[in-house]
């Protein structure tokens, strides 16, 4: 038997006036997923802990089947997995951010875009090489990963900072928000180094020219420590692959004993390959029984406060990733279970995640042959006032395997 997960990472959200009090999943046209609400189990989940600080580690942990109160290391700690970086007992890896900030007329600096303008993989790779020879050592390292998105290990590093997601400060002033705790005054010093070579670059400075947003600070953030996971395959006795183009959650599918399968032309981003990704979980399912596929486009609607990008997202999901998949689970002829979800919610009017419940559907190949159907479809509203709630998310893929 084949069983698929899919996650639509922020998909979920809150009600938008300008889309008439309705969510971007109510308003996206997407016939799978609600085929897939109506035929089959339709529920909210909660991901997140009501106790936890919102987190994509600890939706993705929670999804994945792990107790998050348990598992949690810190979403940099997954990253540094996905990316081949292996860390010792005693050091601490950090999201690193390119970002953009602004100083006010009251001289207060404010976070104006988390993602410094966006630069593309290539001049960051430029960015970060050139950083790192300005702030690497004594501990210090700086490894370039994707767009906007970049790690920095502190080897013997400080535990217990508190930092904050940039995503939550737009608009807002950025000095009380800086790490604080054990260690602090270190990443300090390393963030305002950074942000001296950033101000004057010439890669920085040429943005700026052609009228385009430039990185001029980093911010570190996410901060974690090694962990290890106990193999899917000694919990449940699956075998399987993650696709993604998330380093998070290509990190915590390798811990958890799956293959990391690579997709080209995937960014995370609006303009990924969905299809491709759909191909490429087909084809792992020839060998394995097992897939977690995430996309990450949603989510990156909702932290730029963008209703119609994030639409725009859930309906490429619907049409091709979940079209292909279930087309090619049903030319197998064989048994198969599919669970889609979201990780938690990325509402638009708060650009950042909280950690309200997420709706999920759960359908399988003996649902094709239903006659009749619910009037019901995957959204928030329908998963709260016609599915079911399970309260703890990490014991779903349990089930799924299972049942």
């Amino acid at each position: 038997m084949k069983c698929v997960v899919v996650v639509g990472d922020g998909m979920a959200d809150e009600p938008i006036p300008e889309l008439g009090g309705k969510t971007p999943l109510e308003v996206a046209r997407t016939p799978n997923l609600d085929r897939m609400a109506s035929r089959g189990i339709l529920g909210l989940t909660r991901t997140i802990p009501a106790a936890a600080l919102s987190s994509g580690d600890i939706a993705s942990l929670a999804i994945l089947g792990y107790d998050p109160t348990r598992y949690r290391a810190g979403c940099a700690s997954f990253e540094a997995a996905g990316r081949g970086i292996t860390l010792g007992s005693s050091d601490v890896a950090f999201r690193l951010n390119l970002v953009t900030v602004e100083r006010r007329d009251d001289g207060a600096l404010v976070m104006v875009d988390f993602a410094g303008g966006r630069p593309t993989t290539a001049e960051a790779e430029t960015l970060i090489g050139d950083l790192a020879a300005a702030v690497a050592g004594e501990g210090i390292e700086l490894h370039a990963g994707h767009g906007y998105r970049h790690l920095l290990v502190w080897r013997g590093g400080e535990q217990g900072m508190r930092t904050i997601p940039p995503y939550g400060l737009l608009g807002q002033p950025v000095a009380a928000a800086l790490p604080t705790g054990p260690g602090a005054e270190r990443i300090h010093a390393v963030m305002d180094r950074a942000g001296a070579v950033l101000r004057t670059h010439p890669l920085c400075e040429a943005r700026t020219a052609r009228g385009e947003r430039a990185p001029n600070a980093i911010w570190l953030w996410g901060q974690g420590t090694r962990r290890s996971l106990p193999a899917l395959r000694e919990r449940f006795g699956v075998e399987g692959a993650v696709v993604a183009a998330a380093d998070l959650v290509r990190g915590l599918g390798k811990l958890a004993g799956l293959a990391v399968v690579d997709v080209p032309g995937a960014t995370g981003q609006l303009d990924t390959n969905f299809r491709g990704k759909a191909e490429r979980g087909l084809e792992a399912l020839d060998r394995w029984d097992f897939l977690f596929l995430h996309v990450a486009a949603p989510d990156e609607g909702g932290h730029l406060g963008d209703p119609q990008q994030k639409i725009a997202a859930i309906e490429r999901i619907d049409e091709d990733v979940l079209g292909p998949l279930l087309e090619g689970l049903r030319a197998r002829g064989d048994e198969w279970r599919m669970m889609v979800m979201a990780d938690h919610p990325t509402p638009c009017g708060r650009r950042t995640h909280t950690a309200d419940p997420v709706p999920f559907a759960v359908y399988v190949s003996a649902h094709e042959t239903k006659v009749t159907a619910q009037k019901r479809a995957y959204h928030e509203r329908d998963a709260r006032e016609q599915g079911i709630f399970v309260p703890e998310a990490h014991t779903l893929l349990e089930r799924l395997l299972r049942v």
